[in-house]
């Protein structure tokens, strides 16, 4: 079957339009629900993988209308920061990759001309996000309360929140080495890569320098341990590298060009001179200032230019590399004559033990390598071999004896005071770098800079945190792990940096005009100003209204306001707290921590939000999809071939919303082929026009069963279970009415009508397509559970007809008969089916099968039956799956069984005889149990 999806689907989309489905406004007669997804980034076109959580949020939204609330689902974008200026300059620039990934995605020749301002390429995609992805996807949203970070209005809004701050002492100003574009200033590095094209993941390191005097100059080695320098046996160059004189602060150092290039954003005084030729000082000794000491200088090529300062101070007793670096150099005469070392002179290097630690001796590092059986620096298992050896001495070690005053003292606390001596002497500095290589979008390295009078959000106010961590614990959030991990990262949120100098998109700071709120901090009480945007966009208040006294009424409650507020903050009051939003995985850490502070910070104790749901990523084979990367399908290509309930069925049904699913285009195209048998099943079944049977009942049994089960799902948005049932089961169900003879139209009506409003939270045009009522699905009403239509014997019954017919099947295949002239069924004994209930009640108790049979046989009718009793309990207990899920009466059995008769005389074309196992000898006869006749093939 092929159906018109994009026919089906633009008749619909029309017809929600036209009934307004997804405006929102007060209804004080109703309950509410105020659900978001974190609104996405302008910088480029969204794909399959973003509409994974926007479908859940629609589908949610969906089954909470279809449950009588009132529903406010608004959207916006978060276009703040440098990601449109950066698309814009290579529209300009006519980056060729760049404009084939415009044309690719369906963008016309004349609207890329177009594109050259920030102001366009923000324009262009508001319109493309909401009329081509989120319309088109049959979103229900309150179209008219659209905004976008970048708007006047929204800057008001983030201006009076800053104000809040600073009233609540929660903003303050200090010096900070942030992460910077060298072109554009201050960038966020974290997963959600807002700003950043490449090293989400980089974390910030501090490095301790140490100088080693040689002749007139100092070698800068970097390290993150400084409670090692007692076990100092040498200096690590690569003499493959570039390095540098560089002059700082009136001294003259040694150290690579990359690492002096950093270090000019970090000091005042840095003036990069003439290179360094290292091979000179290769073999020499250089004085450790630390420990006043003169150690070697030695080749090692695992040193890297960008790590540090391209100087690696080497303690092999606790480094891994340091230990293998030296190994290699003692073994290998050669490669020491190479560069004029005395190979005797290095194999007189000796380990020096610096740390005791828990399960390890002297020398850590070789013993661990030794155990990992590592022979060369090229082995990736020195990166475990330094995890372990670096996380057991942080956690457990303790100084040793030859490390002066810091003997007997924790690594943990003698690595802090061995840091601050030497930066108190002199002999040490701070150098800040990142861990990984890091790309702005506008495609300039990242750096880490200096900021004297940097602005931050007092995250570390001890009051706020824990106001915070209690208030998440009366949230709702999914999964229940991050939930469970949400305190502890809370507790470890410090203070963040807020603003940026520099040419950047947002709000300006109301403080100090020079500055630009950052885009995560602009993005944290934002479900508010839904509530405000709609009176914008419809022109009952203008940006002139939007005064701290506008928004400390609406908000806060604070003072009278003028007359045309009063709706805005009735709105206010009637809709929020915000009950529900979503987000992407990469905001555990980031956007959810700072969204629940910033509004226990600023807003009243009961507006606070509700809940949130974390969705994980759909990625494509070889990893993240990435929108501004280009590589993954365009969403109106997707919709044209799979078609939109197709793909929303896939996002709900192809994993938990808690782990990343791969998008296969296999997979999706089975989701479409499963929504066109169900629209297939659907047109059969309205052809139909008869009695009703035996059947009916079960039907109408299981559906309302059905019901009960999706209730279930949906307690926590289960949206995987509500579309296998749905989609699945109750399909499986209509299939088997349908080959049982059911063509009741008064029962297919009622099934119908009942299925596609179950349907219409996932699929919602083939939930319209297939409704028969001049009403709306997606304005009607969840269905109820009628508890008078669910009859567990009708259900027992059909359960057993479809048991004994896998079982014919399976006997004649044994018996390898090509047609049977007879069957015969035999029902078990009256009496097994008073001993299946006892046991199936005992069961539940206790599995010890001796007080499970004292129990049975205190039953006078059991007693009787001794032998055959215990072999029976023995069976069961054994095996409990053979117990039915309701067990009948052997009367119950006969009838569902006499009343299937034509059914199975149907099926396979032959006799069929229906007898109680008391009325014949037959071996078969006595093999019957409940819910499983005897069967016998002629």
């Amino acid at each position: 079957m092929n159906l018109d999806w994009n026919k089906l689907q633009d008749k619909w989309q029309k017809q929600w339009e036209k009934a307004e489905l997804g405006k929102a406004s007060v209804s004080k007669d109703k309950d509410k629900f105020f659900m978001i997804f974190a609104y996405p980034g302008i910088s480029g076109f969204l794909h399959v993988g973003h509409m994974r959580g926007f479908s859940y949020t629609d589908a949610i939204c969906r089954y909470e209308r279809l449950k009588g609330k009132e529903v406010i689902f608004p959207v916006g974008t978060h276009a703040s920061g440098n990601q449109a200026i950066s698309f814009a300059n290579k529209v300009k620039n006519k980056d060729q990759d760049w404009i084939n990934y415009l044309l690719n995605n369906g963008c016309p020749q004349k609207k890329i001309k177009e594109l050259t301002t920030p102001e366009k390429i923000i324009e262009y995609f508001n319109g493309v996000y909401v009329n081509d992805y989120w319309k088109k996807f049959g979103f229900l949203c309150d179209w008219e309360r659209f905004t976008c970070t970048t708007f006047p209005d929204y800057e008001k809004f983030i201006q009076w929140q800053f104000k809040k701050l600073l009233q609540k002492d929660l903003l303050v100003q200090k010096p900070y080495f942030a992460t910077a574009c060298i072109v554009h200033g201050p960038v966020a590095v974290d997963p959600s890569e807002t700003d950043i094209s490449k090293g989400g993941n980089a974390e910030k390191n501090e490095y301790t320098l140490l100088k080693f005097k040689f002749e007139n100059f100092y070698l800068v080695a970097a390290t993150l341990r400084p409670e090692t320098i007692y076990g100092q046996t040498n200096l690590w160059v690569n003499p493959e590298i570039k390095y540098l004189h560089v002059e700082v602060e009136g001294e003259d150092w040694i150290m690579s060009r990359e690492a002096a290039e950093k270090l000019q954003y970090q000091k005042d005084e840095v003036l990069l001179k003439e290179d360094i030729d290292i091979k000179r000082f290769i073999g020499k000794k250089a004085k450790a200032s630390s420990i006043e000491k003169e150690i070697i200088i030695l080749p090692a090529t695992f040193v890297h230019a960008d790590v540090g300062t391209g100087i690696v101070t080497s303690v092999p007793s606790d480094a891994p590399y340091d230990y293998v670096a030296l190994r290699t150099l003692q073994e290998n005469p050669q490669l020491c004559k190479a560069y004029n070392l005395n190979p005797q002179e290095i194999k007189n290097i000796s380990l020096i033990p610096i740390i005791k630690t828990k399960g390890h001796g002297n020398f850590p590092a070789k013993e661990v390598v030794e155990k990992l059986n590592i022979r060369s620096l090229a082995d990736p298992k020195l990166e475990e071999a330094t995890k372990e050896v670096y996380k057991a001495g942080h956690h457990s070690g303790v100084m040793a004896e030859n490390c002066g005053k810091y003997a007997g003292k924790k690594v943990e606390e003698a690595k802090e005071l061995i840091k601050a001596e030497l930066l108190e002497s002199g002999k040490g500095e701070v150098f800040h770098d990142l861990s990984e290589e890091v790309i702005c979008r506008c495609g300039n390295k990242v750096v880490i800079k200096r900021i004297d009078d940097q602005w931050f959000i007092r995250y570390s106010d001890q009051a706020l945190t824990e106001r915070s961590k209690e208030h998440a614990k009366e949230m709702n959030i999914y999964p229940k792990e991050y939930k469970e991990n949400l305190p502890s990262i809370l507790d470890w949120f410090s203070d963040r940096a807020c603003t940026r100098l520099g040419n950047w998109l947002g709000s300006r700071f109301p403080f100090d005009e020079n500055w630009i709120v950052e885009p995560i901090s602009d993005s944290t009480l934002y479900p508010a100003y839904y509530i405000v945007s709609k009176f914008i966009n419809n022109d009952t208040i203008s940006l002139h209204d939007l005064s701290e006294e506008f928004f400390d009424h609406v908000f806060l409650g604070v003072g009278e306001g003028k007359k045309k507020w009063k709706a805005i903050r009735e709105e206010f009051q009637y809709f929020y707290p915000l009950d529900l939003n979503l987000g992407g995985k990469e905001h555990q850490t980031v956007h959810f921590p700072v969204f629940i502070m910033n509004h226990v910070g600023i807003l009243p104790a009961d507006k606070w939000p509700k809940g949130i749901l974390v969705n994980w990523w759909v990625t494509g084979k070889g990893g993240k999809i990435s929108k501004s990367k280009g590589g993954a399908e365009p969403i109106p290509n997707a919709i044209e071939k799979y078609g939109v309930d197709a793909m929303r069925l896939y996002y709900a049904h192809i994993g938990s919303p808690h782990i990343d699913v791969v998008w296969t285009e296999e997979v999706v195209l089975n989701y479409k082929n499963a929504l066109e048998r169900v629209y297939a099943v659907a047109e059969e079944l309205r052809k139909a026009d008869g009695n009703k049977k035996a059947v009916d009942q079960w039907l109408l049994s299981r559906t309302h069963q059905h019901i009960k089960t999706c209730n279930k799902a949906m307690e926590q948005y289960g949206l995987r279970d509500l579309a296998s049932m749905v989609y699945y089961t109750m399909y499986d169900d209509l299939k088997w009415y349908l080959r049982r003879g059911g063509e009741n139209k008064n029962t297919i009506n009622e099934v119908l009508a009942i299925w596609t409003r179950l349907m219409n939270p996932i699929t919602p045009h083939l939930s319209e397509e297939l409704n028969d009522s001049k009403e709306l699905v997606s304005a009607s009403s969840w269905p109820k559970a009628d508890e008078k239509k669910i009859s567990p014997t009708a259900e027992a019954g059909e359960e057993l007809v479809r048991t004994t017919i896998d079982g014919m099947r399976n006997v004649l295949n044994l018996a390898k008969l090509p047609k049977p002239r007879k069957f015969t069924l035999f029902v078990a004994e009256d009496w097994s089916y008073e001993l299946f209930n006892l046991v199936s009640k005992e069961i539940k108790v206790t599995r010890n099968i001796g007080e499970i049979m004292r129990r049975i046989l205190e039953e006078e009718k059991m007693k009787i039956k001794g032998k055959e009793v215990s072999k029976i309990v023995m069976s069961l207990v054994k095996d409990a799956s053979k117990i039915p899920s309701l067990v009948t009466t052997q009367k119950e059995e006969l009838a569902a069984l006499k009343d299937a008769k034509a059914f199975f005389e149907k099926e396979f074309e032959c006799k069929i005889e229906i007898l109680r196992a008391e009325d014949s000898q037959h071996a078969k006869a006595q093999s019957a149990m409940p819910g499983k006749p005897g069967i016998l093939v002629e």
